[in-house]
C-alpha cells in the first residue's frame, strides 16, 4: 500500500517535495490557496504583457539540472535557457554604470580598467568563491539541518575562519573602488542579510553570478514552474488549486490526522507544509507549535518588497534586462532596512526588462517593466505610499537613462508587504524567508520535522538551506529523503 503524502503550498520547495516523493513511489497532492500554482512565482498578464511577479533571476543553473536529472530527466525537456551577456548592469549616476558580461575574461578586463591591480584581487576572490561553492554544494546545503554535526567535514573545518569574517570584511580588504566593492556584495542580497552581517564563506554567491552565469528562461520563471507541474503530473502527483488549509486537526497520540479545506475535513497520512512556517503552526491546536511567537519576533527577517508591474507603449533605452541602480547609498538602504526598520529616503531599486530578452512577453515595440525596491518588513503599506515611491524610481529612472517615460506608460500594478500577507500569509509581510545570517544558519534555522507533532514537516524558505529558488529545490529534496527514510514503504 502506498503512504499517502499532503503538501501544502506550490512554491518551488513543495513541487520538487512532490516530485521527489512521486518519483519514489508515494501517493501525492497539493493543495494550493490561490488560483495559480507556484507559490510566490506567480505571473501577472495584462493583455499582451506578462509579469514575473516573484523571482525573476535565474542563478545555480546546476542546482536545477541536478533536481531533473535526480528524477530521470533533463532541465532541457521542460523548458528553454539562454544566458544573458551582459549579465546585469548597475547604474551609479547619470552616464555612469557598469555592466557585467557573460564572460569571465571581461568581466576581469572591465575590473582592471576601474581598478588598477583588481582583476589579479578579483581571480583570487573567485577561486575561493568556487571552492566555498563546491563546499556548499556538496558538504552543506544538501543537509537537512538536523544537527550541528552535519557541518564537520575536513573541509569545513579549515574554513571556519571564514565564519568569522564578514563578506564586507574580504571585499573592502581587497577592493578600494566602492563601485567595484558594491558589485561584489550585492549577490548575497539573495540570501536576505546585511554584507556586514554575512560570512565570508557566503562569497560562493559571487561564484554564482560570474563563474556560472545569469540565465534566461524563455517565457520567465513561470515557464519554470510550468516545466515542474508538468513533470509532478507525470510523476502522479494531483493538484488541487484554490484550496487554503483552515486547521490542521491533531490527534491525542500527536499525529496529524486530518486538514480543513474550504471547511471539509481530509484525512491526513503524512503533512508537508510548504506555506509560511509560522502560519503553519498556527493552524495547529494550542500546544503543539514548536516555535514561540517570541521566537519569530527575534529572528531577523528577509527583506520585503514594494514592485511595480509596468507596460511602457515603447522600447526603453540605456537599459538591459536586469537593470539595478546603485545611485544613492546602499549601507543607508541597508540601515532602513535591518537596523532602523523604516520607508526608505533614497531607496536603491531593481528593474527587469524581459521583453528585451523575448519577444512573447510583451506586445511588439513596447516593453513589459517590474521594478523592485527592498523594504522591512512590516511596514505601513498604503496607495499613497507606494504611489510616492513609483514616483520616485520613475523620476530617477529617466534621470539616468536619459528619456522620457510618464507619457508612455499604459499601465502599472503594485504589490507590497499587505499582497505578501494576503497572498501567501506571509510572516511580517516579508518577501524572502529568514534572513542567512550566521546564527540563522543550517541546524539554526527552524526544522524540517516538528518538534511536537510526529508526522508535520516542513519546506521552504524559512527552514533549511534558506532563501531563493535554487535553495527551495534543495530543501523539497531534504524534506522528502526525510519522510522516505522515517516512512519506508
Amino acid at each position: 500500500m502506498k503512504h499517502k503524502v499532503s503538501i501544502i503550498g506550490s512554491g518551488f520547495s513543495s513541487l520538487s517535495a512532490a516530485c521527489h516523493l512521486a518519483h519514489s513511489g508515494y501517493e501525492v497532492e497539493v493543495f494550493e490557496k490561490n488560483k495559480q500554482l507556484g507559490g510566490r512565482a506567480q505571473q501577472y498578464v495584462n493583455g499582451e504583457f506578462k509579469f514575473d511577479m516573484g523571482p525573476t533571476w535565474y542563478w545555480m543553473p546546476d542546482v536545477f539540472d541536478r533536481f531533473f536529472n535526480d528524477l530521470g530527466r533533463k532541465t532541457t525537456d521542460y523548458y528553454q535557457l539562454e544566458l544573458l551577456n551582459p549579465g546585469y548592469r548597475v547604474y551609479f549616476g547619470e552616464n555612469d554604470f557598469i555592466d557585467i558580461d557573460g564572460s569571465l575574461d571581461k568581466i576581469l578586463k572591465t575590473f582592471e580598467s576601474i581598478e588598477s591591480g583588481s582583476s589579479q584581487k578579483l581571480l583570487q576572490f573567485l577561486k575561493k568563491a568556487e571552492k566555498n561553492y563546491d563546499i556548499a554544494i556538496n558538504d552543506l546545503v544538501y543537509k537537512p539541518g538536523l544537527s550541528p554535526l552535519e557541518l564537520v567535514t575536513k573541509e569545513t573545518i579549515l574554513e571556519l575562519r571564514q565564519f568569522v569574517f564578514t563578506i564586507r570584511d574580504v571585499v573592502s580588504k581587497n577592493f578600494k573602488n566602492e563601485k567595484l566593492r558594491q558589485i561584489l556584495e550585492f549577490p548575497v542580497l539573495f540570501l536576505g542579510a546585511k554584507p556586514s552581517n554575512t560570512p565570508s564563506f557566503y562569497s560562493f554567491m559571487n561564484h554564482a553570478d560570474f563563474g556560472l552565469g545569469t540565465w534566461y528562461p524563455k517565457g520567465g520563471m513561470k515557464s519554470v514552474v510550468d516545466g515542474i507541474v508538468r513533470l509532478a503530473k507525470e510523476l502522479g502527483v494531483v493538484f488541487h488549486h484554490n484550496s487554503p488549509i483552515s486547521a490542521i486537526h491533531v490527534s491525542k497520540k500527536g499525529h496529524v490526522e486530518s486538514i480543513v479545506i474550504n471547511d471539509e475535513i481530509k484525512p491526513v497520512d503524512i503533512l508537508i507544509s510548504g506555506a509560511d512556517y509560522k502560519h503553519s503552526e498556527s493552524l495547529l491546536s494550542s500546544g503543539y507549535q514548536s516555535y514561540s511567537d517570541s521566537y519569530w519576533n527575534k529572528k531577523t527577517m528577509a527583506p520585503s518588497s514594494l514592485l511595480f508591474y509596468v507596460g511602457f507603449s515603447k522600447k526603453l533605452k540605456n537599459v538591459l534586462h536586469h537593470t539595478l541602480f546603485f545611485d544613492s547609498s546602499f549601507d543607508d538602504h541597508a540601515i532602513e532596512i535591518y537596523d532602523n526598520p523604516s520607508w526608505p529616503k533614497a531607496p536603491l531599486f531593481y528593474a527587469s526588462f524581459p521583453s528585451i530578452t523575448d519577444p512573447d512577453i510583451a506586445p511588439e515595440h513596447h516593453e513589459a517593466a517590474t521594478f523592485l525596491i527592498p523594504i522591512a518588513p512590516d511596514l505601513e503599506d498604503t496607495e499613497a505610499i507606494r504611489d510616492k515611491y513609483f514616483n520616485i524610481i520613475l523620476t530617477r529612472l529617466e534621470q539616468l537613462t536619459g528619456q522620457q517615460l510618464r507619457d508612455d506608460i499604459l499601465f502599472k500594478k503594485s504589490y507590497c508587504v499587505q499582497d505578501f500577507k494576503d497572498d501567501y500569509n506571509s510572516f511580517k509581510g516579508n518577501a524572502y524567508g529568514l534572513a542567512n545570517t550566521l546564527m540563522q544558519t543550517a541546524f539554526l534555522r527552524p526544522g524540517i520535522k516538528s518538534k511536537k507533532v510526529k508526522n508535520l514537516y516542513f519546506t521552504g524558505q524559512l527552514t533549511v538551506p534558506g532563501p531563493g529558488v535554487p535553495p527551495a529545490l534543495i530543501s523539497g529534496k531534504l524534506v522528502s529523503d526525510l519522510v522516505i527514510k522515517e516512512n519506508t514503504l
